[in-house]
């Protein structure tokens, strides 16, 4: 997130936050449906995806969510409990 924070600076995106959340919205979300078409086509999604999230989540508290809810997914596979990992969780 530090380079999105240099790069914005940079273009002077820094004195403009609705511009500069405009520049890291698009550009995050094209990286992502990037990635998105790369499930399908030959290419390394499971790299292109999470560069586009933490690009948005320098931005956006919804993908900051996603990308701690993602990690904690990721542990819990490398535990060996996949169902917990990839289930939602249901509120009682």
């Amino acid at each position: 997130m530090e380079l999105v924070r240099k790069v914005t600076a940079a273009a002077g995106l820094d004195r403009a936050p609705k511009i500069r959340k405009i520049f890291v919205g698009v550009i995050g979300s094209t990286i992502v449906l990037i990635g998105i078409a790369l499930v399908v086509l030959p290419g390394p999604a499971i790299v292109v995806i999470p560069l586009g999230l933490v690009i948005l989540a320098s931005e956006f508290a919804w993908a900051r969510h996603l990308l701690r809810h993602g990690r904690q997914a990721v542990k819990k596979a490398q535990r060996g409990k996949w169902r917990e990992a990839f289930s939602i969780p249901r509120n009682k």
